[in-house]
């Protein structure tokens, strides 16, 4: 019996064939997600019980709990799966495009840059400008240290080695940067820039939602549609040429489509750490090296440990709200000292 379920539409120009224990591992991983997403609207400073939620989602719901599962609760737990998917293939693609293991937006310094626009944002033009702006200020940001980490990683094309020690180099610049703008700052600017930059979504709303949606529904997608070229580069930038393959300008390419998803998740949900890390990694392990597939599953887990951690960042201290990035940061900072064992002899 096959272990592939092969998929080929009538004119053959779509053909491919999917391994049957991905499939049943990506309906595991959907029901594990549809579970973790019942458990967000429920608990809370008060519960509601999960029936309940299912028959609000269904439009038979009563209005008593209207506004917590409509404004409340919705809106931050779509927004925390959108966030942590966004994350887990900007991960994906960079450790791909990079061809390391330990590459993640938050080392190489694409969420550093989203940081310091948002912190910039916050100390010279909150108040004078509408909060709004604060996403577009980081996804600038993001956009602008990642031209700058390109530009001084070419040398006649760019190498993975030399993008990820320039990333780490301009990473640590804009920490200690970040560092400074708070020192000088006024206490009040100062405790909000470090609750957005610890990274939470706390207080998201449907506008936010909608806003970020765009950015999933069409980088995710672009990510899949260059996953055969990402599946040959990841055999080395000469096996590329040999296929065809202009390697530097999808490289740009590439690392454009993972700044834009680490740059928009920054921008609506702060300094949310190591989920780039972590979701392709646990992919792998669990499914192998296909990018296709591992986009789908990076997707899931990423959108599910943000969801998680935000679950035990709202109940775990009632009535305290603790920022979610602070549970993400406690499970991707053992996983990251892992890694680095692992490949200690590579």
């Amino acid at each position: 019996m096959s272990n592939f379920i092969s998929i080929r539409n009538k004119s053959g120009s779509i053909s491919f064939q999917v391994y049957k224990k991905t499939i049943f591992l990506f309906i595991i991983l959907l029901t594990i997600a549809f579970l973790i997403f019942l458990v967000s609207l429920s608990v809370g400073s008060s519960f509601i019980d999960p029936l309940t939620v299912i028959k609000h989602l269904v439009g038979n719901g009563s209005e008593e709990h209207a506004f917590i599962l409509q404004s409340l609760r919705l809106p931050r737990t779509l927004l925390a799966f959108m966030v942590g998917a966004a994350l887990g293939v900007s991960g994906l693609i960079l450790q791909g495009i990079i061809r390391n293991p330990l590459a993640s937006p938050d080392i190489i310094g694409i969420t550093g840059g989203a940081s310091v626009g948002a912190i910039i944002f916050i100390v010279y033009f909150m108040g004078a400008v509408s909060l709004q702006w604060l996403p577009l200020a980081a996804i600038l940001g993001a956009g602008i240290v990642s031209i700058l980490i390109y530009l001084l990683s070419w040398k006649k094309g760019v190498t993975p080695i030399r993008l990820v020690l320039i990333g780490i180099g301009i990473s640590a610049a804009m920490n200690a940067f970040i560092t400074m703008m708070l020192v000088i700052s006024e206490t009040t600017v100062t405790t909000k820039a470090y609750l957005w930059l610890t990274g939470s979504v706390y207080g998201a709303n449907w506008q936010n939602v909608y806003a970020m949606l765009p950015w999933i529904l069409v980088f995710i997608p672009l990510a899949l549609l260059f996953s055969r070229v990402v599946n040959a580069k990841e055999l080395g930038d000469d096996v590329g040429i040999g296929l065809g393959i202009r390697v530097q300008y999808y490289r740009f390419i590439l690392l454009f489509i993972s700044v834009a998803l680490a740059g928009s998740a920054v921008a609506f949900a702060g300094g949310i750490g190591f989920v780039g890390l972590v979701a392709p990694h646990i992919a792998r392990m669990l499914i192998g090296r296909s990018f296709a597939a591992l986009v789908l599953f990076s997707t899931l887990i990423g959108g599910t440990i943000v969801a998680v951690a935000d679950v035990i960042a709202r109940t775990a201290f009632l009535p305290l709200d603790i920022p979610a990035g602070v549970f993400t940061a406690g499970i991707g900072a053992p996983f990251f000292i892992y890694l680095l064992y692992r490949n200690r002899d590579k």
